[in-house]
């Protein structure tokens, strides 16, 4: 072999060494246990993030079956996300979204503790995005992945005093897939500027997410703050502007699958927050096909009426052949509906 060939060869090797290194830090390593990732500090339950896990919150958040909720991020360090102000920001190859979902022992008081059902991992691969759910021990010591998800026996002391038993369905793996579903693939729903453009209590201050995300380095071409969209945060009955609040709510609840990139978008029913066609808002539409989901009612929004309306219908039912949404609630969102219910009968769309 002469010099030009055994320098060629050399550059090859070195160029595949490249790529196999590169390739092996932007996947991220799959783990049984949800300790072995280190996102946590001191006792697992306590949820108490490492220095390079960032806390975040939305304005309104999926209903799970009154089930609370912290969400963490991890973006990998020199990386930023990609604003976008209709869509989930485009987040970098290595990004992790964390998602704890728990019940306070009592809601009335916070103090007495909780119980982490489980733990959802969003996780993007240079092959795309990866869910990996994690069910957590009786003991709360551990959660540990399952794929085949499972149904738990939850109780818990509501807001009213109630001593509350139900079961709580952790979805599977594909079950993740069918509300992540966005143009044929899977991408995240929450970490989007409406739904982020909010305050949350750091530890040394309380800022908006947005801006704190800047300042930490974590996103790019942030506009002027009063440029940037917000969904409203529903349940406060301070905000009067009722069709913000239920169409916020439906936004959150409803448009990862009702959306013209969603899993029903042949169902011409559109419930994002964009969406300014009064039919496709469902307002004296008839549905394509709902089967039994309709009962014997026949428009998805009749103005004044929720009574006959099959939004109504199917926000108030458990029926899993008829229940919306169809994954994820084994309660009936009674809040939600009452919101939903007066928003009909007011007319304010």
């Amino acid at each position: 072999m002469d010099m030009r060939s055994a320098v060629g060869a050399l550059m090859l090797i070195v160029v595949a060494v490249f790529f196999v290194s590169f390739e092996n830090q932007e996947r991220v390593e799959r783990h049984d246990t949800l300790s072995a990732y280190g996102f946590f500090t001191g006792s697992l339950k306590s949820l108490n993030p490492a220095a390079h896990v960032i806390p975040y919150t939305v304005n309104t958040p999926l209903f799970s079956n009154y089930a609370e909720k912290s969400r963490f991020v991890i973006v990998p360090k020199g990386q930023k996300a990609v604003y976008n102000d209709s869509i989930a920001f485009d987040l970098p190859v290595g990004t992790i979204l964390i998602k704890n979902f728990y019940y306070p022992l009592d809601f009335r008081n916070p103090d007495k503790g909780k119980k982490v059902i489980e733990t959802r991992l969003l996780v993007h691969q240079s092959t795309g995005w990866e869910a990996w759910p994690y069910i957590w021990d009786e003991e709360q010591t551990e959660a540990t992945y399952d794929a085949a998800g499972d149904t738990k026996t939850i109780s818990y002391v509501d807001k009213n005093g109630k001593k509350i038993t139900t079961p709580y369905v952790v979805p599977n793996k594909n079950q993740c897939k069918g509300c992540h579903i966005r143009d044929g693939k899977m991408k995240p729903i929450g970490v989007s500027a409406r739904q982020l453009n909010g305050n949350y209590n750091y530890s040394a201050r309380t800022e908006n997410q947005l801006i704190y995300w800047q300042r930490q380095g974590l996103i790019d071409a942030l506009p002027a703050q009063e440029q940037i969209p917000a969904l409203a945060v529903w349940g406060d009955v301070r905000n009067t502007d009722l069709n913000h609040r239920a169409r916020s709510y439906l936004d959150a609840n409803c448009a990862h699958c009702h959306s013209r990139k969603g899993p029903a978008n042949t169902s011409g029913l559109f419930l994002d927050i964009q969406e300014t066609d009064r039919a496709h808002l469902g307002v004296n539409k008839s549905p394509i096909a709902a089967g039994r989901g309709a009962g014997d009612l026949q428009y998805d929004i009749v103005p004044g009426q929720p009574h006959k309306s099959i939004l109504v219908y199917r926000m108030k039912t458990n029926d899993p052949a008829i229940a919306m949404p169809e994954i994820g609630r084994e309660q009936i969102d009674k809040e939600g509906v009452a919101l939903i219910e007066e928003w009909i009968k007011k007319n304010t769309f």
